[in-house]
């Protein structure tokens, strides 16, 4: 895997709380969506040999840099910005173009059934929102359940995409941890060495027009696409 640069990019600001307590909730592997049993096609790229810590790093490095979460990201800044605007017709315009991003049955399903489960906490938690998720509609992909919770509890757009990001990361290197498998020490490792790319990535999507975002991410797309064609699986993606 690439070396952590020596001069990484500006830092985001550190919050303080309410609003990092609530970040730190929202983007635990705790929350209450089952993230933890999709590999989003790393359990093909595996199973076809990508078993060395330093290919799985660079395939991270790159989603970051070229795939579907760095558009997620991108839209998170829109949508959060929707949801405080209480701009519910754009926001459900994202949410359906958000669906017709994702070119596999599975990733696609990943995203509606964590969007389904934390739009079901939310409106648990705070029934107030209830009406507002109902104008959004079903399916509701997760980045735009995330963005409507971040919003509502108030941390900052900066730190939502940091937090969605990093959770992204993290439960893909815990995948590469059970699948490989991984050491607990080299798993962290990899995500030390991801803190440069998601800090970057975060601060280049913050300004980008989601509008001009073009995606290509075919061999992501035909991972995810062999994956139900796998002789078993751990995971759903």
């Amino acid at each position: 895997m690439l070396a952590p640069s020596s001069t990484p990019p500006p830092a985001l600001a550190m919050e303080t709380s309410p609003a990092l307590l609530r970040l730190l909730q929202l983007a635990s592997p705790a929350l209450p969506v089952g993230a933890y049993s999709y590999s989003e096609g790393l359990e093909t790229l595996i199973n076809q040999g990508m078993t060395c810590p330093d290919a799985l790093g660079q395939w991270l490095e790159q989603e970051l840099a070229l795939g579907l979460v760095r558009v997620e990201a991108t839209y998170l800044y829109r949508l959060y910005s929707a949801v405080r605007a209480e701009d519910w017709p754009q926001v459900a315009a994202d949410n359906r173009w958000l669906s017709a991003l994702r070119d596999s049955e599975e990733s696609r399903n990943q995203s509606w059934a964590t969007g389904r489960a934390l739009a079901r906490l939310t409106q648990d938690l705070h029934p107030e929102l209830s009406p507002a998720l109902a104008t959004i509609g079903q399916p509701c992909n997760f980045v735009v359940s995330f963005a409507v919770l971040a919003s509502h509890w108030e941390i900052p757009a900066s730190a939502a995409v940091l937090g969605y990001l990093q959770s992204w990361a993290t439960n893909l290197v815990t995948a590469a941890v059970k699948l490989v498998p991984l050491g607990q020490t080299q798993g962290q490792r990899m995500l030390i060495e991801l803190n440069v790319p998601i800090q970057t990535t975060a601060l280049q999507c913050a300004a980008i027009d989601p509008d001009d975002l073009a995606l290509g991410g075919w061999g992501a797309s035909l991972a995810s696409m062999q994956h139900e064609t796998l002789y078993s699986r751990l995971f759903r993606s």
